[in-house]
């Protein structure tokens, strides 16, 4: 079968959304597919065309401000001149999925969504709610549409009167699971992400002042960095916070492994990638009750918190440090492989 994913970037480039569509990809390659990745993140820097592990990926130059939305018109004529028998966009917040949906003719047309409905800023925001009416007509069109989580599906059937099918991000659960944790002369909480207000990292930093005990680590970059390290200074934790900046793959499984607890706040995440590997690496989380994160609180090793007060968020961490984590709720990638494909060979085009 010959398939085509969208996408607004692909690694190197890292967050949900990349790692999601590589790991799908290189499963469909192993099935002995013909996969190629279509992305508009091209720059100086990244070749035009590469192959990964037997993916062909093609990057397209778009206009993207501020870091969001990826405009690259001609990715219309790409997808209607590749000939797939599958055509599979990805993330509703980005141009890409709508420029898909243009191109595609009679392929089997198939969106993952990776929607939360809302931004990190409010300018984003505006810009989305006119999008609405393109977003809409391009994920309505689709053959099948995917949901990475239950509360993702609930939104999508709210805002677009769309049934979705629900299937989760997947983890590399023996990495995971085996990974050696780091050793630090304190225990230490993490933080990993990008450095953005929305992450709700600075919250983390300000229960540091009721959690004695503990450094907390902070992997990834971003804008916030500046904000975050005031906010620690402001507090007297400073000694306490470490910025580690942008951390290998291999550092941050024996990050994950090490620490007594991992923490996000995030006020919208369509699924919570970092709380499966976190789990998957036998650490109990703590998360903000709040978009798809909550969903995570049904897992006895998730406390969740309904308010990002230091004292709630102290009183989570207390109470979650020494619970175990569980593997129940983590789907390895090759089984979310098999199950997209499925959607592939069952979608048909709605009359």
């Amino acid at each position: 079968m010959r398939i085509v994913l969208v996408t607004h970037r692909y690694p190197p480039h890292t967050g949900g959304v990349e790692t999601h569509v590589q790991e799908i990809a290189k499963r469909l390659v192993d099935r002995g597919h013909n996969v190629i990745v279509f992305s508009a993140d091209a720059d100086e820097d990244i070749p035009v065309e590469s192959s990964d592990e037997g993916v062909r990926v093609r990057r397209f130059r778009s206009l993207s401000p501020g870091g969001a939305f990826y405009v690259a018109p001609q990715m219309v004529f790409a997808v209607r001149r590749a000939d797939a028998d599958v055509v599979h966009a990805h993330n509703y917040h980005a141009f890409p999925l709508f420029f898909a949906a243009l191109g595609v003719t009679d392929e089997r047309f198939v969106v993952t969504t990776h929607y939360h409905g809302e931004s990190a800023s409010g300018l984003r925001d505006r810009l989305l709610s006119l999008y609405r009416p393109l977003g809409r007509w391009a994920v309505q069109k689709a053959d099948e549409v995917i949901a990475v989580s239950e509360w993702e599906r609930e939104r999508l059937y709210d805002d677009f009167g769309i049934d979705a099918t629900v299937i989760p991000n997947g983890v590399d659960v023996e990495r995971f699971a085996e990974a050696e944790p780091e050793e630090r002369e304190r225990p230490y909480l993490l933080c990993v992400g990008r450095l953005e207000e929305y992450k709700g990292v600075q919250h983390v930093i300000r229960a540091l002042t009721e959690l004695p005990g503990y450094e907390l680590l902070i992997a990834g970059s971003g804008p916030y960095r500046g904000e975050l390290e005031r906010v620690a200074r402001e507090t007297d934790v400073e000694n306490r916070v470490k910025f580690l900046g942008h951390v290998d793959d291999e550092q941050l499984l024996g990050l994950y492994a090490g620490a007594d607890v991992y923490v996000t706040l995030s006020s919208f995440e369509s699924f919570g990638m970092t709380v499966a590997e976190a789990l998957t690496a036998g650490t109990p989380c703590v998360v903000r009750k709040c978009a798809a994160l909550r969903d995570w609180t049904s897992e006895a090793s998730v406390e969740g918190v309904a308010n990002v007060t230091p004292s709630a968020v102290a009183a989570a961490v207390s109470a979650s440090s020494s619970r175990d984590s569980s593997l129940d709720a983590v789907e390895t990638w090759p089984t979310v492989a098999e199950r997209i494909f499925e959607r592939y060979t069952t979608a048909r085009r709605s009359l």
